[in-house]
């Protein structure tokens, strides 16, 4: 039974993903065209300037990691505060490995070139000697930095596989671009590598073959933005894809065709034992972060600068999200969150995403980007969020199923009122345009007694004609600190614990300051870590 779905997804699951309408999965959201900032070509390894000074001098070789196939050596790179060795990563790990940090004096920086895969996919009905590279773990060092050599180079933690990527505040792993390594990247710029892939074995709601059943362990599709390999779920729900804490990803996203782009971050089918804490994307030519199917616990993020939306989420996802930090680029960007269930509408498994302390500054300025849009039948709660989007519409729900209130799903797993989803309470928002009024919200307020209004107002103390008095971008301000909070504990689950704080917003004052030191700063958002994207992480 394997064989032929595996034989069925390998032909029809690259179509069903890159060749996706705009009412089904396709990213972005609007279902338009993706403008990507060309990539410059990569010329050859810079020669290092005989006698050049500066802070870092490049390791004499690079060091052993445990891989049998090693590291290839790249050569000298001349960066801005010296020179350090690019340690080149095999196509895949085949056993456990680490990438330790070298000391100050002997740096190296380690190249993803093309497609880097951690072991071999494990898929939902893999049994122990069913393949020799699985269990793989990648071990990361905190203050590593690697970079992408190319457009389509990118990282992919492989189905049964972990990744063990933990920096700290004053030493954050940075994945970032060549160009950037060099010192040759702005605020302006982005798409000069493809980005990181956590993938696994939980339930997803859409096949790549047809007749199989959402949800089940014969349910497995292909991630976006990959030519080969890449299959994600089953129906393993405790899956462990590793952890991830205290991570940047710059200058990602690159398109493989169109609606077919990698992100920032992707995730598709991770169970809920996988980890992810203080992340932060900046300048992704495509979403800030993907979630497919599976379940998603993150704590902690900050997305800047994302061209597409800052949060997609598809594919039936579980997820739970606090303290979201979200700033466009004014010339760029689609929506803070695209929310979809499935290209079947009720699909199992239904999506459901949770999201408490937000705060969402929404200035693409196109006039067909909603902050916050949902549709395909997507369960969605957001609660205590602050969103500025006063030169865009707040709120677009799209198809009447979105509308549906939990007992006309037969849905008794929800704890949110049964107000209809989405849910919201305590969510402020100030607006150029609070709702869009189409022809969804008329078919779903004949079919349903539900319009935007009635969905946005159904909770507790939201209000859709907010001021906002945010500080430097994204600190709760006067009005923001009088706000009425609400208590997201209600939405506790799948080991995930939303902590009750009592205020609206990612950031409560001057005084929190959980987003500093590990990420970097910029024209768009300055968090005052003292480090500039823009600049190389070995300026």
């Amino acid at each position: 039974m394997k064989l032929f779905t595996r034989s069925l997804v390998i032909g029809a699951s690259m179509l069903a993903l890159s060749a996706c309408g705009p009412e089904e999965i396709s990213s972005p959201g609007s279902g338009g065209d993706v403008i990507i900032n060309p990539s410059p070509t990569p010329g050859p390894t810079p020669t290092p300037t005989p006698g050049s000074s500066g802070s870092y001098t490049a390791a004499e070789s690079c060091p052993d990691i445990g891989d049998p196939a090693g590291l290839s050596d790249g050569g000298v790179i001349n960066v801005p505060g010296g020179t350090v060795r690019s340690c080149v990563l095999p196509g895949t790990f085949t056993v456990s490995s680490s990438l330790p940090q070298t000391e100050d004096n002997a740096k190296v920086v380690y190249e993803i070139s093309g497609a880097v895969n951690v072991g071999d996919d494990a898929d939902a009905d893999y049994e122990d000697g069913e393949t020799p590279a699985t269990n793989v773990v990648l071990t990361i060092d905190p203050g590593v930095v690697l970079f992408g050599g190319t457009g389509n180079s990118y990282m992919v933690v492989n189905r049964g596989n972990k990744i063990n990527a933990v920096g700290t505040v004053d030493a954050p792993i940075i994945f970032t671009s060549r160009q950037n390594i060099l010192g040759n990247t702005s605020d302006d710029v982005d798409g000069q590598w493809g980005g990181v892939i956590l993938l696994g074995r939980a339930p997803i709601s859409d096949c790549g073959a047809t007749g199989i059943t959402g949800g089940t362990a014969e349910c497995e599709n292909q991630i976006e933005g990959v030519a080969t390999g890449g299959y994600f779920g089953g129906d393993q729900d405790a899956d462990n894809s590793g952890v991830m804490k205290y991570f940047q990803i710059r200058y990602s996203g690159f398109a493989i065709a169109k609606d077919n782009e990698l992100q920032s971050l992707t995730t598709g089918g991770t169970g809920h034992n996988t980890e992810i804490d203080y992340f932060q994307s900046f300048n992704s030519s495509d979403d800030g972060m993907e979630f497919f199917g599976g379940y998603v616990n993150m704590k902690h993020a900050v997305v800047v600068g994302a061209s597409d939306d800052s949060i997609d989420t598809d594919f039936g996802v579980q997820a739970n999200m606090q303290y979201v930090i979200a700033v466009q680029r004014t010339s760029t960007g689609n929506g803070m969150i695209e929310a979809d269930s499935s290209e079947n509408q009720l699909r199992p498994p239904r999506q459901d995403t949770r999201i408490a302390n937000a705060t969402f500054i929404h200035q693409s300025g196109s006039p067909d980007a909603a902050g916050l849009r949902y549709r395909g039948g997507a369960d969605v709660s957001l609660v205590n969020t602050v969103m500025n989007a006063s030169s865009n519409t707040c709120l677009d729900i799209d198809q009447a199923e979105t509308f549906q209130s939990d007992s006309d799903r037969n849905d008794a797993t929800d704890p949110a009122p049964d107000n209809g989803a989405p849910f919201f309470s305590a969510v402020y928002m100030q607006c150029g345009t609070a709702f869009t009024d189409d022809g969804d919200a008329d078919k779903a307020e004949a079919a349903f007694g539900a319009t935007s209004n009635d969905a946005f107002s159904g909770g507790v103390a939201s209000n859709a004609s907010f001021t906002t008095t945010l500080n430097m971008t994204f600190i709760n301000g006067t009005n923001e600190n009088g706000a009425a909070s609400w208590d997201p504990s209600v939405f506790n689950r799948n080991g995930f614990t939303f902590d009750n704080v009592g205020y609206i917003g990612a950031v409560r004052d001057e005084n929190d300051t959980w987003y500093q030191g590990w990420t970097c700063d910029s024209s768009i958002a300055d968090f005052g870590s003292g480090s500039n994207c823009a600049d190389s992480p070995f300026n």
